[in-house]
């Protein structure tokens, strides 16, 4: 049997997500195929062997953790008795390159993307640049940064300005419109973001963001369709159908997300046809321009007024609960959840 480690919690805004999804794909993977290896981190970096029978774990809830824990006095010796892992991290520490980056020091195949996909894409600044680069829509934004001494604003040559609250405003007056959505550079799950429509609420919006990382993101909001795409890498590289996030709140914040079980996904989007192939094309395209690899789930606004498609971000390590949309697209494309993971650790250990 392959003796698989599947990794999960970390020290990320993200842990609680984390430990729900790395549940739902313990409970899910082949136990007659896998001896499965559970491995907690704690949020204060601690690694621990998760000893519960794997299976009887079942799923958690948001906030729940495991009890049944074993501290590991090795990690680096723990890694080299495994033949592949399964980072279910998200955020900082997980899905940024850090624990990939560990991987291959270990040498041990691993789950999804390598060093620097994962390190450009939880910077939503510099997968931007990529994307710009690429000639891939997207809505027009800026970038400030927080330091202890103010902030400075980044124009487009990557030169550092120093600014006050009145010049960010009218940077943002000047180049964008209201609303406009903030955002901490470095964080998932909608940590940290904030919609603004006024100045007032532009400068709480910034002072939030910079609790959650110094390089913040100004974009304009785009009015439409949050539509979102599974990426898998097999021989190749294929997109699912689209789906569609239905938000319960004024946009799909974490309380929306996690929290509020009137928020749903709509499989297929409800969108042309036309549209849904664009956003499928413009998938793959931004996961082949950061070099990605093994998955990824790629969002797209579609706007209301116009049908135009804009990208919004890559998730290297998509969500894997119940009701996450990554697992749902291939579900709806025919490939069940015990399915996917398979292709996901074969194409792991075969790369």
């Amino acid at each position: 049997m392959t003796k698989l480690g599947v990794i999960f919690g970390g020290k990320s805004t993200e842990h609680d997500v984390s430990v729900v999804s790395a549940s739902s794909v313990i409970k899910n993977l082949n136990k007659e195929k896998y001896e499965i290896y559970p491995i907690y981190i704690a949020k204060d970096g601690e690694w621990y062997h998760y000893t519960k029978d794997v299976n009887k774990v079942e799923i958690f809830g948001i906030g729940e953790n495991p009890k049944e824990l074993e501290k590991i006095t090795n990690e680096l010796e723990t890694l080299k008795k495994l033949d592949v892992i399964f980072p279910v991290l998200h955020g900082l520490y997980g899905e940024d390159g850090t624990i990939q980056g560990l991987l291959e020091l270990v040498q041990k195949p691993y789950v999804g993307c390598k060093v620097l996909a994962s390190s450009i894409c939880m910077d939503k600044v510099y997968a931007k640049i990529i994307f710009e680069k690429a000639g891939i829509n997207q809505a027009k934004y800026i970038v400030i940064n927080s330091t202890k001494k103010g902030y400075t604003y980044i124009d487009e040559k990557l030169n550092e300005i120093k600014v006050n609250f009145e010049i960010i405003t009218n940077i943002v007056n000047e180049k964008l419109k209201y609303p406009v959505f903030v955002k901490p550079s470095n964080s998932g799950s909608s940590v940290g973001v904030s919609k603004a429509e006024s100045k007032e609420e532009l400068i709480n919006a910034i002072k939030l963001a910079q609790n959650y990382d110094n390089e913040i993101l100004i974009e304009e909001g785009i009015i439409g369709k949050e539509i979102e795409c599974a990426v898998l890498e097999t021989d190749e590289i294929e997109a699912s159908c689209v789906g569609q996030v239905l938000s319960a709140e004024e946009f799909y914040d974490y309380n929306a997300k996690y929290k509020n079980v009137k928020s749903r996904t709509l499989i297929p989007a409800d969108i042309g046809k036309d549209t849904s192939e664009l956003v499928r094309k413009l998938a793959i395209k931004a996961f082949k321009a950061v070099r990605g690899r093994g998955l990824s789930r790629v969002d797209f606004f579609v706007e209301n007024s116009t049908g135009k498609v804009y990208i919004n971000e890559i998730n290297t390590m998509p969500g894997f609960t119940t009701i996450s949309m990554y697992p749902q697209l291939w579900e709806n494309c025919g490939l069940s959840y015990e399915k996917l993971l398979d292709k996901l650790i074969e194409n792991a250990i075969s790369r």
